[in-house]
């Protein structure tokens, strides 16, 4: 599937909205990626057709609704799938160093396909299981959209974190219940609601650290 022609207007307008300004490389990065997105989806089933038609909106826009939100030099995208939020994230942060971590090949194999195309040199894919990812070195930002509690997602990413790290839960509506199920020894620094151009319904992010 190509591009809608007025996609790059939308883009740059979804991204105003969300009070970021993007330059030309950035643009045709994303748009490059969504492309992507789209003609690999028909055989490597990236993204559920749940999802509807407007990926713009709700992938790429969703995901750099995140990028103020992101804590430190190094950040790991835990269940990254098509490499969500995690790419767009990378292409809006040259400085910052970013590992994409998924246990499924396909999707590894697409997400390293999309690093050689944009030339993104801070990007790293892992194709593993993220309990049994055991880096050097901590994460300042562990993010994700992919686990179905927020304490499904502390118990098997909480080795990631470094000291002072946090972890970033990308979740639909206010994730009551959640919060008050986290397990000993963490707790909510604050809830951010997220509001998505061009895309209704909630959209919360779930900011969690360990406590000292």
């Amino acid at each position: 599937m190509i591009v809608a022609a007025d996609d790059r207007q939308r883009l740059i307008e979804g991204a105003n909205k969300l009070g970021i300004v993007l330059d030309d490389r950035q643009q045709d990065a994303l748009l490059h990626y969504l492309a992507m997105l789209h003609k690999w989806n028909k055989v490597y089933a990236l993204i559920s057709r749940r999802d509807g038609d407007d990926w713009l909106a709700r992938h790429l826009l969703d995901s750099l609704a995140v990028l103020p939100y992101i804590n430190g030099s190094r950040v790991i995208d835990v269940g990254s799938g098509a490499g969500l939020p995690g790419i767009p994230l990378a292409i809006m942060s040259p400085d910052k160093q970013f590992i994409l971590l998924d246990s499924n090949s396909k999707k590894a194999r697409f997400m390293t396909q999309v690093v050689i195309e944009l030339g993104l040199k801070n990007v790293t894919i892992t194709d593993q299981r993220a309990e049994a990812f055991q880096p050097d070195q901590g994460f300042d930002s562990v993010v994700s959209r992919a686990f179905a509690t927020i304490a499904d997602m502390l118990a098997v990413t909480g080795h990631l974190v470094s000291g002072g790290g946090k972890f970033l839960a990308m979740k639909g509506v206010y994730p009551e219940q959640e919060l008050e199920q986290l397990p000993p020894g963490y707790h909510v620094e604050t809830v951010h609601m997220l509001e998505i151009p061009f895309q209704p319904g909630e959209r919360h992010l779930a900011v969690v650290a360990e406590d000292y």
